[in-house]
């Protein structure tokens, strides 16, 4: 009997983060209020105080649940897995409201009212170092090449450069622009038949849609 129990408690969750996910990313941390979030999810304020003991503790789940829906659609190895990834962002940027979500509620953390969280930042940087790490093992970066330097740079340019697209197209550019970004970087970092054989075009990302 106890496994119903916490499949129903597991499902409440979910609902409330998506449910949460969409109001914050319509109205961002200020404007979404418990009731609204309370009535998108259909659920109480019991459950919600249950999985998440405040607003805030809300909004730090749905941060750190950014790497949850890019990993699962990353399958290629090395630095292309690196690639791949970014890729995914760029598309999944303009469909899924969790992952967008999470992004607005980061970028405003410069708000005195938003929660201060640096965790997303630091679970992209690791995964990065991590795909970087195994590229390196592979003989696929130059030499000299620091993979936690490298993942910080990829962080920090693909931060800002969703928030310039996201002015100028609404973010309907991203894809192209990540493409840009890593013709620009691969020179530096990647052995040449690496550079040759990398793929980083937006049809390769929207083929690894779900």
């Amino acid at each position: 009997m106890a496994q119903p129990k916490q499949e129903r408690a597991e499902q409440t969750r979910r609902a409330l983060l998506h449910a949460a996910a969409e109001v914050f990313d319509e109205y961002g941390y200020a404007g979404a209020s418990i009731t609204r979030i309370l009535r998108r999810a259909g659920v109480t304020a019991g459950a919600l105080y249950f999985h998440f003991g405040s607003k805030e503790d809300l909004a730090k789940a749905v941060m750190n649940s950014q790497p949850e829906t890019l990993v699962p659609l990353v399958a290629a190895g090395g630095l292309q897995r690196l690639i791949d990834l970014t890729l995914v962002w760029s598309w999944q940027l303009q469909r899924d409201p969790l992952l967008r979500a999470g992004v607005r509620l980061t970028n405003e953390q410069t708000s005195t009212e938003g929660p201060a969280n640096a965790d997303p930042y630091e679970k992209f940087r690791a995964i990065m170092t991590g795909y970087l790490e195994e590229a390196q093992e592979d003989g696929e970066l130059q030499p000299g090449v620091d993979p936690a330097v490298v993942a910080e740079f990829v962080v920090a340019a693909c931060t800002g450069m969703q928030m310039y697209s996201n002015v100028v197209s609404g973010r309907r550019d991203l894809p192209e622009r990540t493409q840009q970004m890593w013709n620009l970087i691969l020179p530096g970092i990647a052995v040449p038949s690496v550079i040759t054989r990398a793929e980083a075009t937006p049809a390769r990302g929207a083929a690894m849609m779900p």
